[in-house]
């Protein structure tokens, strides 16, 4: 075990990445005593030091350690995989009231979306940390001019900003329909534009389907060509 400290010295809450929250005293007390007095020393140091407090999206990754999935615990320990800021993203045309931003005949590709089939590649976990909703006008439907679009606040799209979102992982849940209004950040100097924090980051696993829909009650004065691109900010495990 004291190895594998050695490999996560990084973290905080590194019990959970080992397995320890939930284990009895009398366990820990036992595997302590099993250890020559320099291990049991250099054990206990470990476990009570904290170290540097991590901050933004990292901090908060690092309180869904014990829902982790077991394979990826172990890769995060063994130093396989490491934590990394991300941004899921993905443009999608405005063509009806209905906008569905993740879709499972997706593909990844540079500039329009950065997963494929809606689903995070095998041994990747995702904290959604906050979510960022911009919508542009394409001088066409051809793909350079969709990627070479600028994208802009909803201020500019009111029918758009008066709609709705929600997002799903796993058909659970993770912000249920709330209005567009929130990434109404423009006069906000301390959010990236179009950026929404949320309150309560939500943990997406790996190759599970991810749902994100954008419901509108109008499309007057929507453009035509307008396309919504959407992201989700947080934290990722990679290698």
């Amino acid at each position: 075990m004291l190895g594998l400290l050695e490999g996560i010295e990084e973290y905080n809450n590194q019990g959970a990445l080992l397995g320890l929250e939930g284990v009895e005293d009398g366990e820990l007390l036992g595997a302590l005593r099993k250890m020559n007095p320099i291990q049991r020393l250099r054990m206990v140091s470990k476990l009570s030091n904290t170290g540097s407090p991590s901050k933004g999206s990292r901090a908060e990754m690092e309180k869904f350690f014990g829902e982790l999935p077991v394979n990826i615990k172990e890769a995060l320990v063994k130093g396989e995989l490491r934590l990394a800021d991300s941004i899921i993203y993905s443009i999608k045309p405005v063509t009806s009231k209905t906008i569905k931003l993740f879709e499972t005949q997706d593909d990844k590709e540079i500039g329009l979306r950065n997963i494929s089939n809606s689903k995070l590649p095998k041994n990747q976990a995702f904290l959604v940390s906050g979510i960022i909703l911009l919508a542009g006008t394409s001088a066409d439907t051809s793909k350079d001019k969709i990627i070479a679009t600028n994208y802009k606040g909803l201020e500019d799209f009111p029918a758009i900003a008066n709609g709705e979102f929600n997002l799903k992982s796993n058909k659970k849940q993770i912000v249920p329909e709330t209005s567009n209004a929130v990434f109404k950040s423009g006069n906000n100097r301390n959010v990236p534009l179009g950026y929404y924090k949320l309150a309560n980051p939500r943990l997406i696993h790996d190759d599970v389907l991810i749902e994100m829909t954008v419901e509108l009650g109008t499309m007057e004065g929507i453009p035509q060509n307008t396309y919504i691109y959407a992201a989700m900010h947080g934290t990722i495990t990679t290698p």
